[in-house]
């Protein structure tokens, strides 16, 4: 009898408020096996945190995150230890230089000097930054400054990797090299979590999660939901599914 892989990650039925506040509301999806999936969602929709609770900086309130089959409120450790994280906000020490900075982290998964040492040079000669290596993070340019806190979240060769508006601010040639670099890790065995607002990030291939005042609108390949949504692209899908939502709830 063939076993069936559980996802890498597993959202179900998660509600979460501040305060009045309703943030999330029943969200619930999955991110499976290699896989390219898009949180698409404006600012406020709740993608930040989303995040939060399946890092554990926020407690869960309502239903369940699993990861690799492990519930993060019971199995913490055994959930996290094969997922890389990149914030929205950075969090860098620009006063280190750009190998300091990962040999530190390295040092909080348990990796030692010696193979942290290795495995940075690795990961920073493989995003053509190994010539910045013992350059102050701050005189990196901020698509540099993005690449390092990815290089960072795959010291300790992590499969699934969460990552949370990593191209806001930049420009458009530093954009397109970080989702180039993200997508060719899919090809080598990770999932991907990739939160975003900007629609032009979305491939047709990509599974496509829509949240939206904490709400899941649709979900599924993303020519999928341009179908379902009877749009011709996905800009035109987004746009119809909210305004829907808004209408629906009373915020138009």
């Amino acid at each position: 009898m063939r076993t069936v892989e559980a996802p890498r990650l597993a959202i179900e039925g998660i509600s979460h408020r501040y305060g009045p506040r309703q943030a999330l509301s029943n969200v619930t999806f999955s991110v499976a096996r290699s896989t390219f999936t898009v949180l698409l969602g404006l600012n406020g929709a709740g993608k930040s945190t989303l995040f939060s609770l399946i890092t554990r900086l926020y407690a869960i309130q309502h239903g369940c995150i699993r990861v690799f089959g492990h519930d993060i409120a019971r199995e913490p450790s055994e959930a996290l230890r094969m997922v890389g994280v990149v914030f929205q906000p950075r969090t860098l020490d620009l006063d280190l230089s750009v190998a300091q900075n990962l040999i530190y982290h390295a040092a909080l998964h348990g990796i030692g000097k010696k193979h942290a040492r290795s495995r940075a040079e690795e990961i920073l000669a493989g995003i053509g930054l190994s010539e910045r290596a013992d350059d102050k993070v701050r005189n990196l340019s901020g698509g540099q400054m993005r690449q390092v806190e990815i290089a960072r979240s795959l010291l300790h060769r992590p499969r699934l990797l969460l990552l949370d508006e990593p191209t806001v601010g930049l420009d458009v040639k530093s954009r397109a090299s970080i989702l180039q670099h993200v997508r060719g890790l899919v090809e080598e065995g990770v999932s991907v979590l990739w939160a975003t607002h900007l629609i032009d990030e979305a491939n047709l291939d990509d599974t496509l999660v829509v949240l939206h005042q904490g709400r899941v609108l649709a979900l599924g390949a993303v020519a999928q939901v341009v179908e379902v949504a009877g749009t011709r692209d996905i800009r035109s899908a987004f746009i119809h599914l909210t305004q829907a939502n808004e209408t629906a709830h009373g915020n138009a």
